[in-house]
């Protein structure tokens, strides 16, 4: 005897461009987003049965999000997440959650003869924001705001010394080097009891996310680093002070290793500790450090 004990399906890679125009200024606001839906609820027939009488097809969804997307705001991508998810659990009453992902990719404006372009944009930088909103029927909307793929790296103020010794180790301890990581940060936010709770938490989102942001760079920066475990900690500690209506706030922190380079077979050049400035990166194997600190 076997049962359906999971289901859900959706639409993924929903590619959306939205463009605002403001007339009177003369000006052009330019959004991009990747939007990924899934939906779960009273589907098991479909599975279990050929039954497509309910399935909301994934092209349906894939509309939805695009006539969304003309009536309502976009950004911050929280609202728009919450949007998309409330609806589907609103209008589908067999449907009893649904999780939306957003990946919002950066466009910003270009600086030309010294002023901002009114309709001119660069992507500078690989990093995205990033938006998790899930609606629940009887429960609400439940959000987690993402920063992901911060590249950054410092060339000195991190040392890592201290850990076990035994048979197996063969890393050296250093007191400093190179630090640097792909950053990955989350944010879950208290439950949303209804859409118009998250519409009215809309002047938070944008301040969070830049706040967050700063927290990041600023203590990535600053920090005397005796491990990125304790540099994570911190980052977290001040986040959950900055944003109170945050409940828990996560980091996954990628080790990116530079090496140094023995050259001393080259005439007897010095290329190691306080003379090393040449340096091997590597892409793998690498240490993944990760956490989430609540309240």
């Amino acid at each position: 005897m076997v049962n359906l004990s999971a289901a859900r399906y959706g639409k993924d890679n929903i590619r959306v461009y939205k463009v605002y125009r403001d007339k009177e200024a003369g000006t052009q606001e330019v959004v991009e987003m990747t939007v990924g839906v899934l939906l779960l609820g009273d589907i098991e027939t479909s599975y279990t049965q050929a039954d497509n009488s309910v399935v909301v097809a994934t092209d349906t969804m894939k509309n939805t999000v695009y006539v969304l997307a003309k009536q309502h705001p976009v950004s911050p991508p929280e609202l728009f997440g919450s949007t998309v998810a409330s609806h589907f659990v609103d209008t589908y009453k067999h449907i009893h959650s649904a999780q939306v992902k957003i990946i919002v990719h950066k466009w910003t404006r270009m600086t030309v003869d010294g002023k901002p372009h009114p309709h001119s944009f660069l992507r500078d930088g690989a990093d995205t924001r990033n938006v998790e909103a899930v609606a629940t029927e009887g429960k609400g909307v439940d959000v987690r705001s993402v920063i992901a793929g911060l590249l950054v790296l410092k060339s000195t103020g991190s040392a890592f010394h201290g850990f076990i010794r035994d048979e197996y180790a063969t890393l050296p301890e250093v007191s400093d080097r190179i630090l640097s990581t792909e950053v990955d940060c989350g944010w879950a936010w208290e439950t949303f009891p209804t859409l118009k709770d998250v519409e009215a938490a809309v002047p938070k989102f944008d301040d969070a996310w830049n706040g967050a942001r700063q927290i990041t760079i600023e203590t990535f920066a600053k920090d005397e680093s005796a491990s990125v475990q304790n540099t994570m900690y911190k980052m977290c500690e001040q986040i959950l002070s900055a944003v109170p209506m945050v409940k828990a706030v996560d980091y996954s922190l990628p080790n990116k290793h530079y090496f140094e380079i023995d050259m001393s077979w080259h005439k007897g050049l010095k290329n190691t500790g306080k003379d090393a400035e040449v340096y091997a990166p590597q892409s793998d194997p690498n240490g993944l450090i990760q956490c989430t600190v609540s309240r």
